[in-house]
């Protein structure tokens, strides 16, 4: 059985396995530990992407799944869907999707999506039924519970828990230190 743990460093470190973007030579990696249905994920959304644009190579963007099921009713699937198009090369298109369009996460907004993104609509409904990446979504949650991600969202910067606020002067402020440091 798993215990809580009140370290404030990223664990597991970030990997292969990761959703990944930016160049994994960057001096700044963000890891966001986010839900597709969390509306202060959604708020932190467009910060991320800007400070994404503004530190162009010099940051590594990191995305793992914590879908709050017990208040975001959608956010598994959501996040079942982000894999199931990672699978197909679309990690990245359904994440933007997903977030752009928070209030339609119905199994048919989903599939919607999908096929949109040029997915191959069989292979993600069966994906998707057979909960066929519940596995990698449950290692990203235990992950975030052994680093004290609590809620969502939760950003870690060159694995340190960042605590401040996330608007974009502030973010952008400590990914810049980092980089620097």
């Amino acid at each position: 059985m798993r215990r809580m743990s009140s370290t404030v460093e990223l664990t597991p470190p970030v990997s292969r396995r990761d959703h990944q973007q930016g160049p994994t030579s960057a001096p700044v990696t963000l890891v966001e530990y986010g839900d597709y249905e969390c509306p202060y994920c959604g708020m932190a959304y467009p910060i991320v992407k800007e400070v994404q644009r503004r530190m162009k190579n010099q940051m590594r963007f990191v995305f793992r799944n914590f879908p709050l099921v017990q208040v975001h009713p959608h956010a598994m699937s959501a996040a079942e869907a982000a894999e199931a198009a990672g699978a197909q090369g679309k990690f990245w298109e359904m994440h933007d999707t997903l977030y752009e369009h928070q209030r339609a996460l119905e199994g048919s907004d989903l599939v919607f999506y999908a096929v949109s993104l040029g997915l191959d609509r069989e292979r993600f409904i069966r994906e998707l039924t057979s909960h066929a990446y519940l596995e990698h979504i449950r290692e990203d949650i235990l992950g975030g519970v052994d680093s004290g991600v609590e809620g969502t969202p939760t950003f870690f910067i060159n694995g340190a828990r960042y605590r401040a606020s996330y608007d974009l002067e502030s973010l952008l402020t400590a990914v810049e230190l980092a980089a620097v440091s």
